[in-house]
């Protein structure tokens, strides 16, 4: 079991610049909301991922 299982990343030109964990998806969905309005820009991709299970939740900008 995973503490704090959501994981979310920011990467600026395919490089990691921020990472957080949280332990209710709740919370984290809004933290990517938050890093996204605050970090949206060309070159930037924002990943949540369930380290429990290893399933992307939400990607930005999506992959369709």
């Amino acid at each position: 079991m995973y503490p704090e299982r959501y994981h979310l990343v920011l990467l600026l030109d395919g490089r990691p610049t921020m990472h957080g964990w949280w332990a209710d998806e709740a919370v984290a969905r809004r933290k990517v909301a938050s890093w996204i309005g605050a970090y949206g820009q060309a070159g930037a991709r924002v990943t949540l991922t369930d380290e429990e299970t290893g399933t992307v939740l939400t990607e930005w900008p999506d992959q369709g």
